[in-house]
């Protein structure tokens, strides 16, 4: 017997209403993914190592550009030149970073932060990974755009040392003897810059003056160990050139890959040190005062807390002949307490 309900018809929705409801609901798979995403680039890690990241990949583009105009045409570059390249390089990298991460952009300089206990040692291997991804990158970027030069100026080649060499755009290349008092004297000089305590540069001009300690080192010392005065500068652009096609005479060559990566970090942290020992430790120590303690004495002696109830008026009246004993509180430990800070 056939059923006596007709089957029911559903009213088809029109093309627009399918997109505005297909929009609607993109929109709504995709709020939550901007809010997680969000949430991850607004945690303090996560924000350190994109400030190391950038900021040293704006000094390194900056520096190896520099560097290839002067090898590349020595009419248009110059060592003074490459000098005032990575000077400017690390002041805009410290703008950019700087209320961020300290902006490092430097191995050397973030292990001796966290040596010497002004950066925790979790954070060590977040900075560094994030300063040799910026340098490599840099490095990427500088062959990307200079390629055609450097190959017309090398003949079609890519050739490590010698009249027509260009890995030296990327990486030193240098004498045999080490560089540890180049690194020394640029954390000794870095760490005078910044100490609140001595004579610092003026507010705001931290970027600049730290620049222009990059350029005279570099004008004064750099001619023994071509600049070699970062590790996260010279190590990961070498790892590009031998990827490239520069191959293993990057490593081989004088045997001096390795100087540039140990000696800026002993120097760092020798000069560090040295700052410490002779410089910060020599500045007389202030007391510091426990919160919720005060000094009550206008000669600044310890005053005593006191325990008596406020005084009211007494009625003759109201006086009790019942003796009640009174037991006193002991007094809070609110005296004040000085704290030398070793």
């Amino acid at each position: 017997m056939a059923s006596q309900h007709s089957p029911k018809r559903f009213k088809s929705m029109s093309r627009p209403d399918r997109t505005s409801r297909a929009t609607q609901d993109t929109k709504m798979t995709l709020l939550p993914v901007k809010t997680r995403v969000q949430a991850v680039l607004q945690m303090a890690m996560v924000r350190e190592f994109l400030a190391e990241f950038l900021s040293t990949y704006i000094m390194m583009v900056f520096g190896l550009g520099s560097v290839a105009h002067w090898v590349l045409s020595k009419d248009l570059g110059s060592y003074l030149g490459v000098n005032l390249g990575f000077g400017f390089g690390v002041t805009m990298g410290i703008h950019i970073a700087g209320n961020i991460s300290g902006a490092h952009m430097n191995a050397a300089i973030t292990f001796t932060s966290c040596a010497l206990g002004r950066l925790p040692w979790k954070k060590f291997p977040v900075y560094v990974l994030s300063q040799f991804l910026g340098s490599f990158l840099a490095a990427a970027t500088t062959f990307l755009l200079f390629y055609g030069a450097i190959m017309s100026f090398s003949g079609e080649q890519l050739i490590v040392s010698g009249p027509l060499g260009t890995a030296g755009i990327f990486a030193t290349y240098l004498p045999d003897h080490m560089t540890l008092w180049r690194g020394f004297l640029s954390e000794l000089c870095i760490m005078a810059i910044t100490d609140k305590k001595n004579s610092p540069a003026l507010e705001g001009t931290h970027a600049v003056v730290i620049g222009i300690l990059v350029v005279i080192i570099g004008i004064s010392l750099g001619m023994n160990s071509g600049y070699a005065i970062n590790p996260s500068r010279d190590l990961p652009p070498r790892f590009f050139t031998f990827i490239a096609g520069w191959g293993n005479e990057v490593f081989s060559t004088k045997n001096w890959w390795w100087v540039p990566v140990v000696a800026p970090i002993l120097g760092a942290y020798l000069g560090g040190l040295v700052y410490l020992v002779f410089i910060e430790y020599s500045f007389p120590q202030e007391p510091q005062i426990l919160e919720n303690y005060k000094v009550s004495k206008d000669d600044g002696t310890p005053a005593l807390p006191k325990t008596q109830p406020p005084l009211t008026s007494v009625n003759p009246n109201s006086v009790s002949t019942e003796v009640t004993p009174t037991v006193k509180s002991a007094p809070p430990p609110n005296d004040t307490i000085y704290i030398e800070h070793l």
